[in-house]
């Protein structure tokens, strides 16, 4: 049976960048859902928009149906769901557990196989496109997972974006995201050496990066990006720290099953650097500021 807004109460857990306007866009469908966050003033705005708050985990978790999880890495995955007073201990039999954080793709099948044992379903369901994707509600969603779960959750991936595709068996949605972390980071690491070479040889930027995004170099990244960048505006809506954790998913994966990734392994150490320079709190597009270190400039010299 499909997940409809006139069948189903959602429990989310994780009201953050991108948690907290995917819960809105579940209340603007018109489901029921309870979060809970660690911060009790976000569970509050929630609240103040038409959701309803929960005290912990246990709280959301024990009178859903399904349960969303929106946390940063697998250590919280783990805590939140695994852990005592967990999601496991408190979602009912039956229930769907929809893990839509970015981890490891074995922390994923853990979750799963400790799910069956206590009859939950699962899904793994990791998203691409940012804050504005989840604002717009226009995200990307790689799930892993069994089909009928998978067909059964569509209504609610269907409030939060607009690609969804079932990518394979548990763990599947997470190894297609740290794909795409490679791509995007690659990207934003070659429209920023562009940004800087341009700069630095004089060429209006703006109109450069216009003709640029018309053409084969053209990219998502740029069209999202590159008002923020002329701007020299970092505001996160994907910060530097999570990207961090993500390469090191991606490059740790890779060498699991033996693919090689040259290229996300520089760019990995680029995002490090970048993190130990102080711009871990920035959007991901601040490689920008990578590329102007390493050219010579101080990005915060004005």
């Amino acid at each position: 049976m499909a997940h409809t807004p006139d069948n189903t109460k959602i429990g989310f857990i994780g009201l953050g960048i991108m948690g907290a306007p995917m819960a809105r866009n579940l209340l603007k469908a018109g489901y029921d859902v309870t979060a809970y966050t660690l911060e009790p003033e976000k569970i509050e705005e929630f609240v103040k928009d038409g959701g309803k708050g929960a005290p912990s985990i246990a709280e959301a978790a024990k009178d859903a149906d399904v349960v969303i999880t929106m946390v940063p890495a697998s250590p919280h995955v783990e805590a939140a769901v695994l852990h005592e007073g967990g999601v496991l201990e408190n979602l009912r039999e039956g229930g769907t557990l929809i893990d839509m954080s970015s981890i490891t793709p074995q922390t994923s099948i853990e979750v799963a196989e400790a799910a069956k044992a206590k009859g939950i379903k699962t899904l793994d369901a990791p998203v691409s496109g940012g804050e504005a994707g989840a604002i717009e509600a226009v995200l990307s969603i790689m799930v892993g997972g069994e089909q009928e779960t998978f067909d059964a959750a569509k209504p609610i991936f269907e409030a939060l974006g607009k690609t969804i595709v079932l990518c394979g068996p548990a763990g599947s949605g997470q190894t297609v995201k740290a794909a795409n972390q490679l791509i995007v980071a690659v990207n934003i690491q070659a429209v920023a050496e562009a940004v800087v070479f341009l700069q630095k040889s004089g060429v209006d930027l703006k109109a450069a990066l216009e003709v640029l995004n018309g053409g084969l170099a053209g990219s998502t990244v740029l069209t999202r990006k590159k008002d923020s960048i002329l701007a020299g505006n970092y505001k996160p809506g994907f910060k530097i720290d999570l990207h961090h954790k993500d390469m090191g998913i991606v490059t740790d994966a890779a060498r699991t099953v033996g693919a090689a990734v040259p290229a996300g392994a520089l760019v990995a150490q680029l995002v490090a650097a970048l993190r130990a320079q102080g711009d871990g709190g920035l959007d991901h597009s601040a490689l920008v500021r990578g590329v102007e270190r390493l050219s010579g400039k101080n990005p915060d010299a004005g």
